[in-house]
């Protein structure tokens, strides 16, 4: 009995890690803000990060430099190569954030065409900026002044006021509910405001739901979903660059634990791994090879003669892919001997049936539900 609390005791230490280690919080933040899923999941992927006293600070602003350097690692690109000189006379090589500004200019997010332009790398983004960016980065149907005004007009106060430059691209954004704003100026399109770390980061997270479908054409290139051979998920499916697989679905987990029905007890943990890609028909990657799992136990039973068969199943809290992504979630696999039609009949008449689980066993696992995964880089999340 001891045994098995300090086990069960074990199970929940690594759950709270784990859950604490996924999830960030912050002192100044409740589930009661308006941003608060967007904060919390981009987070999570380390795109906004807090402060060193625990704080967020969602009411404060960003700089041009680091809104930029937040939108590449949205879009996933800050460990691409590229080549492109940019002529900004207010940065050089040596500022913390050149690389990240230089691929925003290649990847067209913002534009370096006057050699003696300044990019103002320490004034706040604003939110007309913000959302500038966040539509150049993708791939959009044309829409003339009218179009976008008349879109406009039915929900912002200040539409008269929206520049020249941003009328369009705010009709687009408007069409693409990719517009941020904090809940008391939800009318005002206030184009020229510092924009806050709350509208920056729900701004972002916008961008990104809609670049994985439509990318603008250097994104898109570099967004390309990768392939290779696997196991074949028959009922997983895409859209864009994103994939699902639902639940229910069946994979092969390479355990590397061993377990006797007679001996384990509930809440003994285990680990186990992908040995091969997790695909869809059409050979798009899902889960990499080489994924680790972790969990533990969640039923173990004696098989007795005459009285039950052995039981061991098996339950996964954590998943942790080859690009060191922590992700929790639950797949269950039952341990069970392959048996002809006799074998089948005599252990139900009979039982007694005792199980043993030898490391480098493959089980197999369902999803309890459903994920998505980044076809253009392994990334698993929820919607």
């Amino acid at each position: 009995m001891q045994k098995y609390i300090i086990n069960i005791i074990g199970t929940l230490f690594l759950l709270l890690s784990s859950s604490m280690g996924a999830f960030a919080f912050f002192s100044d933040m409740t589930t009661s803000h308006w941003a608060y899923e967007q904060i919390k999941d981009l987070s999570e992927q380390s795109i906004v990060i807090g402060y060193p006293d625990g704080t967020f600070k969602p009411d404060d602003n960003v700089t041009r430099a680091e809104f930029a350097s937040m939108a590449i690692k949205a879009l996933g690109q800050e460990h691409a190569n590229v080549i492109q000189s940019i002529n900004f006379t207010d940065i050089d090589r040596d500022y913390w954030a050149y690389d990240a500004i230089e691929k925003a200019v290649y990847f067209d997010l913002i534009s370096n065409d006057k050699d003696s332009e300044k990019f103002r790398p320490e004034d706040p983004v604003s939110r007309g900026e913000a959302i500038n960016i966040a539509v150049n980065s993708l791939t959009t149907e044309q829409i003339s002044k009218q179009k976008a005004y008349s879109v406009l007009e039915k929900k912002y106060s200040d539409v008269n006021y929206i520049p020249e430059w941003f009328i369009i691209t705010a009709g687009k954004a408007e069409i693409l509910d990719m517009i941020a704003s904090t809940p008391e100026r939800k009318n005002y399109m206030d184009t020229d405001r510092p924009a806050t770390r709350a509208e920056v980061t729900a701004i972002l997270n916008n961008m990104m739901i809609q670049a994985k479908l439509n990318p603008n054409a250097k994104l898109a290139e570099a967004m390309r979903k990768k392939t290779g051979d696997g196991y074949i998920i028959e009922n997983a499916y895409i859209q864009g660059s994103v994939g699902t697989i639902p639940k229910g679905a069946i994979v092969p987990i390479t355990v590397n634990n061993g377990f006797s029905s007679q001996t384990s007890i509930k809440g003994e943990e285990f680990s186990a791994i992908a040995d091969e890609n997790y695909v869809t028909r059409d050979k798009y990657i899902l889960i990499y090879k080489g994924t680790k799992f972790k969990g533990y136990l969640q039923d173990v039973k004696k098989g007795k003669l005459f009285r039950s068969n052995g039981v061991i199943q098996l339950t996964t809290t954590t998943i942790t892919t080859p690009n060191d992504q922590n992700f929790l979630t639950n797949l269950s696999g039952d341990v069970s001997k392959k048996k002809g039609k006799f074998m089948t009949w005599f252990r139900k008449v009979f039982k007694g049936e005792k199980l043993i689980l030898k490391p480098g066993d493959t089980i197999y696992f369902k999803f309890l539900k459903e994920i998505k995964t980044d076809l253009t880089n392994g990334w698993i999340f929820n919607e």
